[in-house]
């Protein structure tokens, strides 16, 4: 017993028509769609700097300012989120299609910006704020895995009739 009923039928649609039509109309999907591969990338750097500090103990100046950039990208892609949110579901955060996620994004947050207070403040040794950072980068890694999601979902129900996506939501 295949399938699109077999595999699809217990989840509701990511987006209600409308909500779909809010979101290829707004500038904000474009502004997310650019800013999420710059993060990753950005990342990617930052995280094989962070580790080529911690394992050589060389580079600290230039780990310490691509973490400082990542956690600068992050607060850009939230705040820009957070409009998009708004414009597509009405709420500023938290809306019922991307509530965990966001959930998950204050925690993401929350280590980024302990990295910053700890940084500013020298709470932390160079070696504890690098530690800090690979925390702060594993919340990040699963909260980017949470959106990949959400993005093939949406993908997934732009491929499911018509009849059924509008039906299958009751906000």
């Amino acid at each position: 017993m295949g399938g699109w009923h077999a595999t699809h039928k217990a989840r509701a649609p990511l987006y209600t028509p409308a909500e779909r039509q809010r979101r290829d109309a707004t500038v904000w999907t474009l502004v997310q769609g650019v800013l999420a591969p710059l993060q990753f990338l950005v990342f990617l750097a930052s995280l094989a700097l962070v580790l080529r500090y911690l394992f050589s103990g060389e580079g600290y100046a230039l780990a310490n300012a691509s973490v400082v950039l990542k956690t600068l990208l992050l607060y850009t892609i939230m705040v820009t989120g957070s409009i998009w949110e708004k414009v597509v579901f009405g709420k500023w955060l938290f809306a019922p299609a991307f509530f965990w996620e966001d959930v998950f994004s204050m925690a993401v947050l929350a280590l980024h910006s302990a990295y910053l207070l700890a940084l500013a403040t020298d709470a932390l040794d160079a070696r504890g704020l690098m530690l800090l950072a690979l925390a702060a980068y594993a919340t990040y890694v699963i909260n980017a895995a949470q959106f990949i999601v959400k993005l093939r979902m949406a993908r997934l129900d732009a491929q499911r009739p018509q009849s059924v996506t509008q039906g299958a939501y009751a906000p």
